[in-house]
């Protein structure tokens, strides 16, 4: 199971408990929902967790504000041998703290490092991120990364 897909249904679960903890919510969704509106296909599922993933990503963007970053990234495959890359940001925040987020799972078109530093701009560019503020990196040994 790829990492994308686990993430996926950790959120999914997330809101299945949101749901299942607020009265509000609960009140008008799953076995309460109209038929139509029951929010149980894979699609809409997808749409769900991609929203709260942009979501996420979003708020620990403007939390970094203007720091200094170092990204932690490792390649793979996936079960059906995609390649893909996972992107980790590592930032001091504004109490002194080391954070870590995963920002995603880029796939790639191969693991030669042209392949791999273009999908990092596409990142960077989709999330606002500079390379002037990038100030470390962290690989797995890989020789081309």
């Amino acid at each position: 199971m790829s990492l994308e897909i686990q993430a996926n249904e950790r959120i999914f679960l997330s809101f299945y408990f949101l749901v299942d903890h607020n009265e509000d919510i609960n009140a008008v969704t799953f076995d309460n929902a109209p038929e139509n509106l029951q929010m149980t296909s894979n699609e809409i599922k997808k749409d769900i967790v991609s929203c709260a993933a942009v979501e996420t990503t979003n708020i620990i963007i403007k939390e970094m504000g203007d720091i200094l970053f170092s990204i932690l990234i490792d390649e793979s495959c996936d079960i059906f041998t995609k390649e893909q890359m996972a992107v980790v940001l590592r930032y001091v925040d504004k109490n002194g703290y080391v954070v870590e987020h995963f920002i995603g799972i880029e796939h790639v078109t191969s693991t030669t490092s042209i392949s791999l530093k273009e999908a990092l701009d596409k990142l960077f560019s989709r999330h606002g991120l500079s390379m002037s503020r990038l100030h470390r990196q962290g690989y797995d040994e890989a020789s081309n990364m």
